[in-house]
């Protein structure tokens, strides 16, 4: 069995405004006391507990975690904002009718605690386990969006079964012109086209620089997480599709491994430049994550393989080939999409029979025998 590790994200479900300004209060509070802790020298405040902190009304529970928190950001200066967090012996979730219902006590010296009604969202199952006791509670933390909407942020964590036997790979291939391509082996693709992306990469580029000259700097943080927002959102969505792909055709799912890949891949002065075509600034790592934990949550096996030459190989005989922007062309004139022949031959992978060095000087010979 795997242990999958999840963060709920659960909105308060009609929540009264008395008790938003006591959380907006409490969080104030919880602040100020996380503050106060920087001011102390880092070997005293570790001997804090929740006993030193008796005048302040919140639950010494989460006083106690407002104090884990503090000593573990090490090169803070200062809180803007310290969240209320507890353990999980803190909180319950119970079902009550149709809705789901978090009850948790704030204050000290208050056993009873208050229950509030939580949407439910697309989180109905694992919500479902954590009653039936098969999924472990770990911590909840009390948040506010910036549209105002207050929130409790729920990790679980719980088994999910062992993947099971495949009937072959999906190679996978992330790219910019192609934010993913996925192919079944020596069949059709699926496509997730990045056109529409590196516009508003380009859009918000132009934006950012106007705000900048302007001096408007807040402005453009805003910008920055509301682009960050949506590239989060379209990875969810990319992931979720692919997932339902290699399970409606029962095999797993394969991708390169990109890790150190802003190190190795150079770019040029003016492709890093212009935010539609500077790696730095794509998600793949992100992609590569909500894939991975999505398909252990329906039992379908994932495998990393090595990136070099999956773009530059033939995938009908691994022949070294040339890449033309969308195109690769074989040493005997075959041409077909690159991004496809690069989730073919991911898919396809066995692993290297000799050394990158030697098997490329073996392509090149083969090419001038040809």
């Amino acid at each position: 069995m795997n242990t999958l590790s999840l963060t709920l994200k659960l909105p308060f479900y009609r929540l009264n405004q008395a008790k938003a300004i006591e959380f907006e209060r409490l969080t104030s509070i919880n602040t100020d006391v996380a503050n106060s802790l920087l001011e102390i020298d880092r070997k005293e405040r570790k001997k804090l507990t929740s006993a030193d902190f008796k005048h302040i009304e919140i639950g010494s529970m989460w006083i106690n975690q407002t104090i884990r928190n503090t000593n573990a950001k090490t090169q803070v200066k200062k809180f803007k904002r310290m969240w209320l967090e507890v353990n999980n012996q803190g909180f319950e979730i119970i079902k009550s009718g149709e809705l789901y219902t978090l009850s948790f006590s704030l204050y000290r010296g208050r056993k009873s605690r208050i229950p509030l009604s939580v949407h439910p969202t697309s989180h109905t199952a694992v919500l479902d386990r954590i009653i039936n006791k098969t999924a472990k509670l770990g911590s909840l933390k009390l948040c506010k969006s910036k549209k105002g909407i207050w929130y409790a942020l729920v990790s679980v964590s719980m088994e999910v079964p062992d993947a099971g036997e495949v009937k072959g790979w999906i190679g996978v291939d992330r790219g910019q012109n192609n934010i993913a391509v996925a192919a079944l082996t020596k069949g059709f693709g699926k496509f997730w086209k990045g056109g529409k992306i590196k516009n508003l990469r380009r859009r918000y580029q132009r934006i950012r620089k106007s705000l900048q000259k302007a001096k408007q700097l807040k402005e453009v943080i805003r910008l920055e997480q509301h682009e960050k927002r949506i590239m989060t959102h379209i990875n969810h969505v990319i992931s979720k599709q692919l997932v339902k792909f290699a399970s409606d055709y029962g095999m797993g799912l394969r991708l390169e491994d990109l890790s150190g890949c802003r190190q190795t891949m150079k770019q040029r002065k003016k492709t890093k430049s212009d935010a539609a075509n500077n790696r730095d600034s794509w998600a793949f790592y992100q992609l590569g994550q909500f894939i991975t934990y999505k398909a252990v949550k329906s039992g379908i096996p994932v495998e990393f393989i090595p990136a070099p030459y999956t773009s530059k190989s033939d995938h009908r005989n691994g022949v070294m080939g040339k890449r033309n922007g969308d195109w690769f062309k074989g040493f005997d004139g075959y041409r077909c999409n690159a991004d496809w022949n690069a989730s073919q031959n991911i898919g396809q992978w066995l692993g290297f029979s000799c050394p990158l060095d030697l098997q490329k000087s073996v392509s090149v010979m083969d090419m001038a025998d040809s």
